[in-house]
């Protein structure tokens, strides 16, 4: 019987990611005992199981109130802050929406997104691959951290300034960026040194007519 592997998160909220006793349970249930369950780095659940139950067990996790994506070369859940200032303060809904429209799209090399609801930046979100941290009223947008090896390093400020209305769209054509010029593998902080930065910021600021994003070391 072939074997599926696929991602399974619980969201998040103010307090951070938390997975009730409840889901636990159901998941160590129905999965079966010939399931494996791995927990990752980047707050999901890959749970390997035989194919023929995929579509029953996914089903009643999904009623359960989790969520279920593909696992391999695709962007993961949103990684983001425990939203200490309250979910108002530290943009818990605009989190949520950015969750919900970067996840389990296919890309070059697994792509993982962190978020972080004012500059302490609890969720390390620049060890991430792209990192939206909240600044008060607008947000900055960084790009090319790498938490792994003996090159590991921060991220680099990508735009400063942006409007909460424009973080999705700016997020998604990064996303684009990869999907449409990333090589097989390649990752994503090696990608922005190969098509270099300033080629990335005009290709991500030409959807805006407003001129309100701005790139570092830019007028």
């Amino acid at each position: 019987m072939a074997v599926k592997k696929f991602a399974v998160s619980p969201g998040f909220g103010v307090g951070g990611v938390l997975i009730k006793p409840e889901q636990l349970e159901i998941i160590g249930r129905i999965s079966g005992e010939n399931s494996e369950i791995e927990i990752t780095t980047f707050k999901q659940l890959y749970i390997a199981m035989e194919e023929d139950r995929l579509e029953e067990v996914q089903g009643e996790l999904r009623e359960a109130g989790l969520q279920i994506l593909p696992s391999g070369f695709v962007t993961k859940s949103l990684i983001a802050c425990n939203f200490c200032k309250g979910a108002e303060e530290a943009g818990l809904e605009l989190a949520k929406a950015l969750d919900e429209a970067i996840s389990g799209q296919e890309v070059p090399s697994p792509l993982k997104i962190g978020y972080a609801g004012c500059a302490l930046g609890t969720s390390e979100p620049l060890l991430k691959d792209i990192a939206v941290v909240k600044m008060k009223d607008t947000f900055d947008i960084y790009v090319g951290g790498e938490a792994k090896g003996l090159k590991a390093h921060l991220a680099t400020l990508f735009m400063s300034g942006v409007e909460e209305e424009q973080v999705i769209p700016v997020v998604s054509r990064l996303i684009s960026t990869f999907q449409e010029q990333g090589k097989k593998k390649e990752k994503f902080s090696r990608f922005v040194e190969r098509i270099t930065m300033e080629s990335l910021r005009e290709f991500a600021a030409q959807p805006f007519p407003t001129g309100n994003l701005r790139g570092v070391g830019q007028g």
